[in-house]
């Protein structure tokens, strides 16, 4: 177990390099691994659960060369991946887990998905209905409705899937099915979640398209595919790793911090819709836009905080970042509310509960809900022992919130970071010229 003492270090200052987009990172190695050709994709991130991806893929024949944050794909087509031999260890991965099983069931070969405690416990139900519904064969091998799952090949059918979430993972797994499939396929969610895969499927040359509905719901479909071709893809910013290094920067007085190349995606961007609404100080510089993926430095300083409500369509676009925008409420004036997010109860811990119980150790007022939380703002947070229960988003929310909390704050397993942020510690050391 590693632990991390973190006290009030002072002013924060300079400017932040922020690893690759995790979901990014993601779907470019398993889109590459089925195109034909070779994909290059530049600022990967070196991060455990996206090397879980790699490894799941070179299991299964594909070849993939690594340098530092520069990743190769040498894809073999739809149709040319290989059975794997053993079983395919998905780490802590959800979303490895989730979306591969799109691409396993339209394979003419047997494959197991297993990963670590935490991830064998997540719910895999919500894609495992759909993509039976296809035509998929795909069992609980502990009849628990969770990994380990066993995938027979079948046959792929079209299908029109009305999600009753919002979630990035399981449009994801449809419609990578769907390249499969006989017909097409589509996916109907409450709210729009994350489009990252839909993106990066046109960019490759599915034939996808996406329509807004007036009612607020959104759906993509994706017509069979004969090949994917290999790209050149360069991964933004992750807005989600960035989110810790922009609340630092607001939260710690006389701080000045420019966060480069962060992924500004619409779908992705909620956590800075929120930052505004709260009253913070964000500069926009340098904007770009990237095979549809558009990005910005961001320019943080300090400036008092309000309470906000946090609630309905937004949500999707921020569930990871509500961990940090928790700490963050603790210290602003007034209260925030936090509803219609009980996605956050099957994250890698139940973070409704793993954020109560820390904010409430280090002196917030907090009461959690179904579906979210009530924040006090009390302006002030002390020191304590911060359980991470090896949820790396946990872990990083309350590094972040050690940092304006008066006396000394130990996060314990603390190396869960490096699920998504390698040297995340080393950055916040670097900032504070310590």
């Amino acid at each position: 177990m590693s632990v991390k003492e973190i006290k009030a270090m002072g002013a924060l200052k300079g400017e932040v390099q922020i690893p690759g987009d995790k979901s990014i990172s993601h779907r470019a190695v398993m889109l590459g691994s089925i195109a034909r050709g070779t994909t290059e994709i530049s600022h990967f991130l070196n991060g455990a659960d996206c090397l879980s991806t790699i490894h799941c893929f070179q299991k299964m024949g594909i070849e993939i060369e690594q340098s530092k944050d520069l990743v190769l794909v040498h894809g073999r087509g739809l149709r040319g991946l290989k059975a794997p031999r053993g079983i395919l260890d998905t780490g802590n991965s959800g979303t490895t887990t989730r979306l591969i099983c799109g691409i396993l069931s339209g394979q003419d070969f047997s494959s197991v998905l297993s990963g670590d405690d935490s991830l064998n416990s997540r719910p895999m139900k919500r894609i495992m209905d759909p993509l039976n519904q296809m035509g998929a064969r795909i069992t609980s091998i502990q009849d628990n409705n969770c990994a380990p799952l066993r995938i027979e090949p079948g046959t792929l059918h079209g299908i029109r899937y009305v999600s009753p979430v919002a979630s990035a993972q399981v449009k994801s797994s449809v419609l990578l099915a769907g390249l499969y499939a006989d017909s097409p396929v589509s996916v109907t969610e409450p709210v729009l979640s994350r489009n990252h895969t839909e993106l990066m499927l046109g960019s490759f040359g599915a034939d996808i398209s996406s329509e807004l509905h007036a009612d607020g719901s959104a759906t993509a479909s994706v017509s069979p595919c004969a090949e994917l071709y290999g790209q050149k893809i360069q991964v933004p910013g992750d807005i989600s790793s960035a989110a810790y290094f922009i609340a630092a920067g607001l939260l710690v007085p006389g701080s000045r911090l420019l966060v480069k190349n962060v992924g500004i995606n619409p779908t992705r961007a909620g956590f800075l819709e929120v930052c505004r609404k709260m009253g913070a100080d964000i500069g926009y510089l340098n904007r770009q836009s990237q095979g549809g993926e558009e990005t910005a430095d961001l320019l943080v300083t300090p400036k008092p905080l309000t309470g906000t409500v946090i609630e309905g369509a937004v949500i999707p676009s921020l569930i990871d970042e509500i961990p940090i925008l928790a700490v963050m409420a603790a210290f602003a004036e007034g209260t925030t509310v936090i509803r219609d997010a009980a996605e956050l109860k099957v994250k890698e811990t139940n973070r409704i509960q793993t954020v109560t119980e820390n904010l409430l150790a280090m002196g917030a007022e907090i009461i959690p809900t179904e579906d979210g939380m009530i924040i006090h703002g009390t302006g002030a947070l002390k020191g304590t022992q911060i359980q991470s229960h090896l949820d790396h988003r946990i872990a990083m929310a309350f590094s972040v919130a050690a940092l304006a909390a008066e006396g000394t704050t130990t996060i314990l397993d603390s190396q869960c970071v490096d699920v998504s942020y390698p040297g995340f510690f080393a950055q916040l050391m670097d900032l504070s010229g310590k």
